[in-house]
């Protein structure tokens, strides 16, 4: 346990904030994962969802919870998997 008030404030805000990015985590998780069930179902009217995800992934890059460029990735690989989709049908 820290011993000096500056240490143990520095504990403080450490747990609010790993709370706080555990939250943006979960959800842009969750959004992926339902974006990819509906695209792995072969459904191509879910352009709802993928706006959705491109919301969450955004807002977790922004709040600096992920990189930038992870989001990015993570976008741009959910983008691919439904255009091959959408095109093979």
């Amino acid at each position: 346990m820290p011993i000096k008030t500056n240490a143990k404030k520095a504990l403080r805000q450490a747990k609010k904030r790993a709370i706080s990015n555990k939250i943006v985590r979960s959800a842009y998780k969750e959004v992926l994962k339902e974006a990819n069930k509906a695209i792995l179902a072969g459904k191509t009217d879910i352009t709802e969802t993928l706006r959705l995800a491109q919301k969450k992934l955004g807002k977790a890059a922004k709040k600096g919870v992920i990189k930038k460029n992870t989001a990015s990735r993570k976008l741009s690989r959910l983008m691919k998997k439904f255009n091959k989709v959408k095109t093979a049908k």
